[in-house]
């Protein structure tokens, strides 16, 4: 059974997540968070404590080892975007986009192979 987390409005663009969500779609936990550990970006460290909730989530609701669960789908929808402007020339303005995303980590048990 599939366990889940999600955290939402986190600042960051999905444009952002898309690229580190999808270096850890199919990965084990122990796998996916020591490439998020030791990825150079910050959103990685986001998306890290999105894992580790949902391996929190598995092993208190379910029963689950973390040593057996599977990241099975990651992704970021877009969120609210604060609407902000900026001054421009001849007393126009600009509009700025603040861009959130809502980011979501689904876990399952990996099957284990029984030397079939």
């Amino acid at each position: 059974m599939p366990i889940s987390a999600t955290s939402k409005d986190t600042g960051v663009s999905v444009r952002k997540v898309k690229p580190i969500a999808d270096l850890i779609r199919g990965k084990s936990v122990r796998d996916a968070l020591e490439v998020l550990d030791f990825f150079p970006s910050p959103v990685a460290a986001l998306v890290a404590k999105v894992v580790r909730s949902a391996t929190a989530n598995a092993e208190n609701e379910m029963m689950f080892s973390a040593s057996d669960l599977k990241v099975v789908g990651v992704w970021a929808n877009e969120g609210t975007s604060l609407k902000r402007f900026r001054a421009r020339a001849r007393g126009r303005f600009g509009k700025v986009l603040r861009r959130n995303s809502h980011v979501t980590v689904v876990l399952d048990q990996e099957a284990k192979d029984l030397g079939e």
